[in-house]
């Protein structure tokens, strides 16, 4: 029976492997079905003290101290929040404080997904920004982070700030699938449009990407072009 890294409580926690996602991810890649819709089992959460991971037998030496702070406490408690959004946060905070920026925006980001899921639209609007300010306070976005920044800005309904992040990047002379993307997401902020689009609508399908809760997913220094051509099938 593993037990927490945190508090040492043994619980039964069913290991997960998804199987490739069959539909193309949505631009801020989130993956197609079927894994979209195994959400509820991307993280283990202890019973006890309820730190949350995708795998609760490890933690940075200083998740402790984050997970028996007051804050975390009061997230947990947080009745207004659904409660597999409160797992997500729960890891995002605890990435946080140890000092995991990007990796907390993306837990932050799934969150929102969980929201969008239950049509708690200002939940996600609110989760999509703090996920922004996570990877804003981060090291220095790739283009891969700065086209989901991008998206997360359009779906928050944060015009101004999407189009001119869309525009600096579009400047930079990016890779072609890069552009192509950036280039569908100005046209929906243009049309004020904040609506899930796939990346199959700015790139030919078959669109593929692994599960969102891999933690290495790409050799490293893979960028865009080369991780889309990859799921693309054209590697």
């Amino acid at each position: 029976m593993p037990r927490c890294a945190v508090c040492g409580t043994g619980s039964r926690q069913p290991p997960f492997r998804p199987d490739p996602p069959e539909q193309a991810p949505d631009l801020d890649l989130r993956p197609g079905e079927p894994v979209r819709s195994t959400m509820a089992r991307w993280l283990q959460q202890c019973p006890s003290c309820g730190y949350a991971a995708p795998n609760i037998t490890k933690a940075h030496p200083a998740a402790a101290q984050a997970v028996a702070a007051a804050p975390f406490r009061a997230l947990l408690a947080e009745a207004s929040y659904p409660p597999l959004a409160r797992r997500f946060l729960a890891w995002a905070h605890v990435l946080e404080e140890t000092g995991a920026l990007h990796a907390a925006a993306e837990a932050t980001l799934q969150a929102a997904w969980v929201a969008d899921d239950l049509r708690r639209d200002d939940l996600a609007r609110l989760w999509r920004l703090e996920a922004v300010a996570l990877w804003r306070a981060g090291p220095p976005l790739d283009a891969e982070q700065t086209v989901r920044v991008i998206d997360a800005l359009r779906r928050a309904e944060a015009w101004t700030d999407a189009a001119a992040t869309g525009e600096t990047l579009g400047l930079a002379d990016p890779p072609e699938a890069v552009a192509q993307v950036i280039s569908l997401e100005l046209r929906l902020i243009a049309a004020r449009d904040p609506g899930r689009h796939t990346v199959a609508t700015a790139l030919p399908p078959p669109s593929r990407r692994p599960h969102a809760s891999h933690q290495k997913i790409a050799p490293r220094g893979e960028g865009l072009m080369a991780r889309l051509k990859r799921w693309l099938g054209r590697g």
